[in-house]
């Protein structure tokens, strides 16, 4: 968000929103001052009124509305109104779906996303394609419960299966076939730069399984309530989070011999990851009671990036956009910056 500040005193001034992209439902924070001479402010993100939550002279705290986009937030207090703040604002590409974890993006920029229903529910359709105009098609439906998302550098697509623990190979065309299976309550997936790709199972276990398709325990963690979610980082370490019972979890990171530590503890419900170019970690997660996606630096300092509810994934795209999945709908926001994957 960039600011642009007035210098007339009768006028609601500006001085900082936090945090720098929502998508619908999300919470922002504005900070500054006159907010409320005379009457009840009032907040419009482009042409729509955005609720106020918690409202004072100095600070307030929107809900991003239904029908928001990237715009112009601005504030009135009766006749004044605030210079505008240019707003990181999401849209919804798709919706009536059921993402659980990331969504996966190929180079040219068509997403695939899933509908995984619940535990051996059968869809007619287990992973829809997105091309480039955001126009949805079918792309693999023989599948049970389709969980974790992630392509090759050959540009296949590897889907894994929570119902029958078998990862599954998808070619562009939607031609399908097993490439690996055993591995339990198959989730999370993520390639190192070897070409090794990392399963985790969310009952404990993270498996790796080398190129000529030797399968090795790599690593043992807490079990998770739902699913672990993994991401390969630009210091060869494999970031996990698998959420808890806990509402103070913690994102694991695992080193190229398979030891665990603690990366960054302090998260609620941490799911879905992605790297960005500078070797930022964005995280699906809470962080101090807000929802969205937390951005940990490689310092292990932490601030909430992005405000929305119900986010399970990310994923950024090729265009400097970010695509995030909520428990039913994508959302595109056009953060400009780019992922790490785009870097290499």
């Amino acid at each position: 968000m960039g600011i642009r500040k007035s210098s007339n005193g009768n006028r609601p001034e500006i001085s900082q929103v936090t945090p720098v992209a929502a998508i619908t439902g999300g919470e922002i924070q504005i900070r500054g001052k006159s907010f409320a001479l005379g009457e009840r402010p009032r907040v419009k993100i482009g042409d729509i009124a955005a609720p106020i939550v918690i409202g004072s002279d100095s600070l307030l705290i929107v809900k991003v509305p239904e029908g928001a986009s990237a715009g112009e937030l601005v504030i009135q207090n009766g006749q004044n109104a605030s210079q505008s703040y240019t707003c990181d604002i999401g849209i919804m590409i798709a919706e009536n779906l059921h993402p659980v974890t990331n969504p996966a993006v190929d180079t040219f920029g068509n997403i695939f996303t899933t509908f995984s229903g619940s535990r051996g529910q059968k869809v007619p359709v287990a992973v829809f394609r997105l091309d480039l105009n955001f126009n949805m098609k079918p792309f693999v439906t023989d599948m049970m419960n389709a969980t974790g998302l992630v392509f090759d550098r050959e540009g296949l697509l590897y889907v894994s299966s929570r119902f029958d623990g078998i990862v599954y190979r998808v070619t562009p065309n939607g031609n399908m076939t097993v490439f690996v299976e055993g591995m339990g309550v198959a989730t999370g997936l993520a390639f190192d730069n070897e070409d090794n790709l990392y399963v985790g199972d969310r009952s404990g276990t993270i498996f790796k399984i080398s190129p000529e398709g030797q399968i090795f325990v790599f690593a043992t963690l807490e079990a998770s309530i739902s699913s672990y979610h993994l991401a390969y980082g630009p210091d060869r370490y494999l970031y996990v989070t698998g959420p808890t019972t806990s509402s103070y979890d913690s994102v694991y990171r695992i080193s190229h011999e398979g030891e665990v530590e603690v990366f960054f503890r302090g998260v609620g419900r941490p799911q879905g990851m992605d790297f960005d170019e500078n070797g930022n970690l964005y995280v699906a997660a809470s962080y101090a009671g807000r929802k969205g996606v937390v951005r940990i630096k490689p310092d292990r300092t932490a601030d909430l990036f992005l405000s929305g509810p119900g986010i399970v994934g990310l994923q950024f795209m090729p265009s400097r956009a970010l695509c995030i999945a909520t428990t039913n709908a994508l959302h595109r926001v056009d953060v400009g910056i780019r992922g790490l994957r785009y870097a290499r």
